[in-house]
């Protein structure tokens, strides 16, 4: 696919027919993601790939952030219900994660955001569709505990599969509304 229209097609998609993925077809993707730029090269991004009920496990750990409260969670705390249920509709969960280190914790948040764009943008390039999750921030500890990753830091998850559904693009701002003068 041309690069343009990868990034014309590319859609957050949170409705995923249940057929496999092509273990290449992730391959290419991590790969995709390993070859992305990051400050001071660092490549500071760790990938867990998590099928079946490890992935179910960490959408099952989302969810109990709401039976652990009677009461409405604040904020966007909320959608991580929502989140965990298209978690478990994926077949594959993407975890990414960065050492614990506060000074480098800014270069390094870049550097990943740029590593799940490429990943969001190589599913595309591969027939898939795939969403952002950082709703796995409020429950990060746990999951790294299910996962015996306590000594990284939980930066977000990507679900990924083929798409059952697609969403009309949503509203962009023009040109004009984001460059500053």
């Amino acid at each position: 696919m041309e690069f343009d229209q990868v990034i014309q097609n590319r859609r957050s998609i949170r409705k995923f027919h249940q057929r496999a993925v092509e273990t290449e077809k992730i391959t290419a993707i991590l790969d995709c993601a390993r070859l992305c730029q990051s400050a001071k090269n660092r490549q500071p991004w760790r990938f867990m790939v998590l099928t079946e009920d490890r992935k179910n496990r960490v959408a099952d750990i989302m969810l109990n952030l709401f039976e652990q409260n009677d009461v409405e969670l604040h904020g966007y705390m909320n959608s991580s219900r929502n989140s965990a249920n298209i978690i478990k509709n994926a077949p594959v969960l993407i975890l990414v994660f960065i050492p614990k280190d506060e000074e480098w914790i800014q270069s390094d948040l870049l550097s990943v955001g740029a590593a799940i764009e490429h990943i969001c943008l190589k599913a595309v390039d591969e027939g898939l569709g795939s969403v952002w999750i950082a709703d796995t921030v409020y429950t990060r500890e746990e999951i790294c505990e299910e996962l015996g990753r306590t000594d990284d830091l939980l930066v977000s998850g990507i679900a990924v599969g083929y798409a059952d559904e697609q969403p009309s693009p949503r509203p962009r701002k023009t040109l004009e509304e984001i460059i500053l003068k």
